[in-house]
């Protein structure tokens, strides 16, 4: 329990960054689990539109120091990894 006036406002602040934090994160593992489902799914173009914002929300959390950068760009590389493998899956069966 902290003892000084400070030390109570840094709790609250701590207290409102881990819950801003908390919804940044789940909102990013969301996207995240929509994108293997249109991977799953096949579905081409709703996996392209998806990455770009998985990508998106990856880039403002490491900029906002939510997740390190090097996580996010391991995510990042990732699922660019799973979408061009389903790309190149695509193509081959068109042939």
């Amino acid at each position: 329990m902290p003892n000084t006036r400070s030390a109570k406002k840094q709790l609250r602040a701590s207290l409102r960054k881990a819950e801003r934090n908390k919804a940044v994160k789940s909102r990013i593992k969301t996207e995240v689990k929509k994108f293997l489902a249109y991977i799953e799914a096949k579905d081409l173009n709703s996996a392209k539109s998806q990455i770009s914002l998985v990508c998106s929300l990856l880039d403002k959390a490491a900029k906002k120091n939510i997740i390190h950068d090097n996580t996010a760009s391991r995510k990042k590389s990732r699922l660019m990894k799973r979408l061009s493998l389903l790309e190149s899956q695509m193509l081959t069966a068109q042939a």
